[in-house]
């Protein structure tokens, strides 16, 4: 197993796994790359209740556009169809949040 250090210079030894259902999977996949961090620091700073705050870049940026072109494309077929269900909204907020936050911190020229 490989052993790693965090920045306080702890041995990362030990491995968490858990089961999730493909959407409670893919929901957190989509969190994660809008983080811009590691799965594994994603996890850490939530479980520790501390606060996972965005820093713009290149790839961080890119994640929040392909979600908005998907975004973009569920709403168009909600025009027609009718109704959202609360997952896509709450995934709708959580990208509106997180490109607020970007603007407010002067990212919003990426």
């Amino acid at each position: 197993m490989e052993r790693t250090v965090d920045k306080k210079g702890r041995w990362r030894s030990l491995a968490v796994a858990f089961r999730m259902s493909p959407e409670e999977n893919e929901d957190l996949n989509v969190r994660v790359r809008l983080s811009g961090l590691t799965k594994q620091e994603y996890f850490i700073r939530r479980i520790n209740n501390r606060d996972v705050v965005v820093q713009g870049s290149p790839r961080v940026y890119k994640a929040l556009r392909n979600q908005m072109e998907e975004i973009l494309a569920e709403l168009r077929r909600l025009e027609t169809a009718g109704g959202a269900d609360d997952e896509f909204l709450s995934l709708l907020r959580l990208v509106a949040i997180t490109v607020d936050g970007m603007q407010k911190d002067g990212c919003d020229d990426a």
